[in-house]
C-alpha cells in the first residue's frame, strides 16, 4: 500500500519542492525503489539528473500505485561510476537501466543485457552486439531498418529454428531528435511544437501532458472549457488511431471490406479533429493555462453529426471482421503475452489491457476533466492478436459514448488570464492515457522556474518489449500482424 512508502506520495498532475523528494545513497535507492515494486506499484519513469557541479548525477524514480490513485517519487544522492541493477529484481526497469547508462555513464552492475538504446555511431544506432541462440538448425533474420512501406525505420533481429521465432531483438533509435536535450532551458518559443511533435500520431496526449506539468508547476489549472476541449481532442485521437489499425489488421489478414472501410472511416475522425484546431492531429488544440481554439454551439452540433455517422459506419465495419472466419484464424491464438509476463516487463494501454490488466489513466489516476467523466476501461484476457484487436474495438464504442455524452452538455466558456510564473526548484509530474496507453512527463525546474530535466516517457518505451516477447514461438510470418497488433511508435521511443 502507498500508506507504507517512504518516497515522497503526490496526484497525478501534482509537484512538490524539488528538495522534498527523499533522497538516499544510490545503492539504498535502488533496494527502496525495488521494494515500491515489491509492493505492488509499477515503475512510470526513472532517470538521471546531472549535478550542476558536474560531480555526479541524481537517479530519480516515479512510481504508481495504481489501487491507490497515487503516484510516488524518490531521489538517490549523486553518483558516478556504478550503482546495484535494478533490473535483476525487476525487468520493467530494463530499458530505463540502459536509459541512464548511456545517457549518463552511470553502469547498472549486475544488467543482464546492457547496450546502447538509442545513441549513434556514424549514420546508424549503435545498438551493440545481438543476442544468438545457438544450434545447427538455427538461422537469423534481419529486418529492416528500411521496411518496404512508407514507415518509420526499426532493425528486427530474429534468431528463428526453421519458421519459428525463438528469439527476437528490437534494435531503435533510427529517429532520433534529441526532444528532451532541446527542452532544457524551457519552455521557449519553441517548445510547445517540440512537445507536438515527439509523436505526431499522439500529439493531444503529449501536449496535454505538458500543459498539464507546466500548470502543476505555476499551482495551478486550466480553465474548465480548457479541460473539456482536451478531453474531446484525447477520444478522437484514440478513435482515430484504434479505427486505423483496425483496418490495417484487417489488411494483413487479407480481409479488405474492413480493411477499405476503416481506412476511410480514420479520416473522418482526423476531420473532426481539424474542424476543432485546423490541424487534423491536434496541434494548437492544447495551449497551457488557456483555451485553445474553442467551438461554437454549430460547430458542436455539426460534429456530433458527423461523428455519429462515423461512428455507426465504424461499427458496421468492425461487425464484418468478426464475423470472418478467417479472422479469427489468424487473429486467435497468435501473439500470445501472458498477464504475468505482462506485469513482469511494464506493460501499459490497450496491449496491456489486452492481457487482463485494468490498467488505464483515466480511470487509475483521473486528473483535468476526468476527474469529472470517465469512459469506462475496456480489458480482454486472451493477451493474443485477437484480444489487442478486440480491446480496441471496445475503446471506439465507449469514446464514441464518451463524445456523445460530452458534446451534449457542453461547460460554459470563461474568462481565461495570462500564464502565471513557473515555481522554482520544484518536480512536477503528468499521466496522460494516450491511445497507445500511459504518457508520463516529469519536470524539475532550476532556481530561476526554466526546466533543469524534463523526462518523456512515451507508451511505446513500455510496450517494445511485449512485441519481442510476442513473437517467441510463433512463425516468422506472424510478424507483421504482431506488429501491427501492438501498433508502437518509432519516433515516441526515440525521442
Amino acid at each position: 500500500m502507498s500508506g507504507d512508502t517512504l518516497f515522497a506520495l503526490l496526484p497525478n498532475a501534482g509537484s512538490l519542492p524539488w528538495g522534498d523528494v527523499p533522497e538516499w545513497p544510490a545503492a539504498e535507492f535502488v533496494r527502496r525503489t525495488a521494494a515500491e515494486l515489491d509492493r505492488g506499484a509499477r515503475l512510470c519513469s526513472w532517470f538521471g539528473v546531472p549535478e550542476d557541479s558536474g560531480l555526479g548525477v541524481r537517479l530519480v524514480a516515479i512510481v504508481a500505485f495504481d489501487a491507490d490513485n497515487t503516484l510516488a517519487v524518490g531521489r538517490s544522492l549523486p553518483v558516478s561510476g556504478s550503482v546495484p541493477s535494478l533490473t535483476v529484481l525487476h525487468p520493467q526497469a530494463h530499458l530505463f537501466e540502459r536509459e541512464v547508462w548511456e545517457q549518463h555513464q552511470l553502469t547498472p552492475e549486475g544488467h543482464p543485457w546492457l547496450k546502447p538504446v538509442r545513441a549513434s555511431a556514424g549514420e546508424a544506432p549503435a545498438n551493440g552486439e545481438f543476442f544468438r541462440v545457438d544450434g545447427g538448425e538455427v538461422h537469423e533474420v534481419a529486418v529492416g531498418p528500411v521496411h518496404a512501406g512508407i514507415i518509420e525505420p526499426g532493425h528486427f533481429r530474429f534468431q528463428c529454428a526453421g519458421e519459428e521465432v525463438i528469439h527476437l531483438e528490437i534494435a531503435l533509435g533510427y529517429q532520433h531528435r534529441g526532444i528532451e536535450r532541446a527542452l532544457a532551458g524551457g519552455p521557449h518559443r519553441l517548445t510547445e511544437r517540440q512537445i507536438e511533435t515527439i509523436a505526431g500520431d499522439t500529439t493531444v496526449a503529449h501536449a496535454t501532458a505538458y500543459a498539464t506539468v507546466l500548470e502543476s508547476l505555476a499551482q495551478g489549472e486550466a480553465p474548465l472549457r480548457a479541460q473539456w476541449l482536451r478531453a474531446i481532442g484525447l477520444e478522437l485521437e484514440r478513435l482515430a488511431n484504434h479505427t486505423g489499425d483496425l483496418g490495417a489488421l484487417a489488411g494483413d489478414a487479407a480481409f479488405l471490406p474492413t480493411s477499405a472501410a476503416c481506412g476511410k472511416l480514420r479520416g473522418d475522425f482526423l476531420n473532426l479533429t481539424a474542424a476543432l484546431c485546423g490541424n487534423r492531429f491536434g496541434r494548437g488544440l492544447v495551449r497551457p493555462f488557456a483555451i485553445g481554439p474553442d467551438v461554437d454551439d454549430a460547430l458542436v452540433a455539426r460534429m456530433m453529426g458527423n461523428l455519429t455517422r462515423a461512428l455507426d459506419d465504424v461499427e458496421q465495419a468492425i461487425a464484418w471482421l468478426w464475423d470472418a472466419a478467417l479472422v479469427r484464424g489468424r487473429f486467435e491464438n497468435v501473439g500470445t503475452v501472458h498477464r504475468a509476463q505482462a506485469e513482469e516487463i511494464g506493460m501499459v494501454g490497450p496491449a496491456a489491457r489486452a492481457c487482463g490488466l485494468v490498467r488505464d489513466v483515466r480511470y487509475d489516476h483521473p486528473a483535468g476533466w476526468h476527474r469529472f467523466a470517465q469512459a469506462p476501461v475496456a480489458v480482454w484476457p486472451g493477451g493474443d492478436v485477437f484480444a489487442r484487436a478486440r480491446v480496441r474495438s471496445l475503446e471506439i464504442q465507449r469514446s464514441g459514448d464518451f463524445l456523445r455524452e460530452q458534446l451534449g452538455v457542453p461547460p460554459e466558456r470563461e474568462a481565461t488570464g495570462g500564464a502565471p510564473p513557473l515555481e522554482g526548484d520544484t518536480l512536477a509530474v503528468a499521466l496522460v492515457e494516450g491511445w497507445r496507453g500511459e504518457v508520463c512527463h516529469v519536470a524539475i525546474t532550476n532556481a530561476s522556474g526554466a526546466f533543469r530535466r524534463y523526462k518523456v516517457t512515451d507508451p511505446s518505451f513500455h510496450n517494445w518489449p511485449g512485441l519481442a516477447l510476442a513473437l517467441r514461438g510463433n512463425a516468422i510470418s506472424d510478424f507483421p500482424i504482431c506488429n501491427k497488433s501492438f501498433s508502437l511508435s518509432y519516433c515516441g521511443f526515440d525521442l
